[in-house]
């Protein structure tokens, strides 16, 4: 998250740098929750991590040079310790959000069946978009595990959904 912090302090001002988050609240906030949701498989810990990652990138105001990249990384690391202070680390909740369509319902059981971290990085590289390095970057990891995490991730997800292709 370092790199995405600016300590030069000339930058915008406090209403601009309020109405830049605010804008990417609208932009990713609700993409960013359900990255988190699917990933540690909590409502209570999404809503969590992505209202502290806002909240902290809020403080750290214009310091942020891409805030963005910074709440998206923040949010997932509140989420992973979040998990972690609660011993729940690889407990997903039971049920799907209520009121989400089968296929969604049918990926999240899926889900449910891989470890945390594999399912942080499939979820982060095929929802979300991220490079590898950016995955790595955001869940304290190597390049090369989050390649092995999302390869795994993937050909476990094909097997449990019954997906034939590659």
């Amino acid at each position: 998250m370092e790199a995405d912090v600016d300590r030069d302090q000339s930058g915008p001002t406090g209403g601009e740098v309020e109405q830049k988050l605010e804008s990417v609240y609208r932009e990713h906030g609700a993409r960013l929750w359900r990255s988190v949701l699917l990933a540690c498989g909590s409502g209570e810990v999404a809503d969590d991590a992505v209202a502290e990652a806002f909240a902290q990138a809020l403080r750290r105001g214009r310091a942020l040079r891409d805030p963005a990249a910074w709440v998206w990384r923040a949010a997932f690391r509140i989420a992973a310790g979040e998990l972690k202070d609660r011993g729940r680390m690889r407990t997903f909740q039971a049920d799907p959000v209520i009121g989400m369509p089968d296929p969604f319902i049918d990926l999240w059981r899926a889900l449910a069946q891989l470890p945390m971290k594999q399912r942080a990085s499939v979820v982060l590289a095929d929802y979300a978009g991220w490079s590898h390095r950016e995955i790595a970057d955001a869940l304290g990891s190597s390049v090369s595990a989050v390649g092995v995490h999302v390869h795994r991730a993937r050909k476990r997800l094909c097997d449990l959904l019954g997906d034939e292709d590659d």
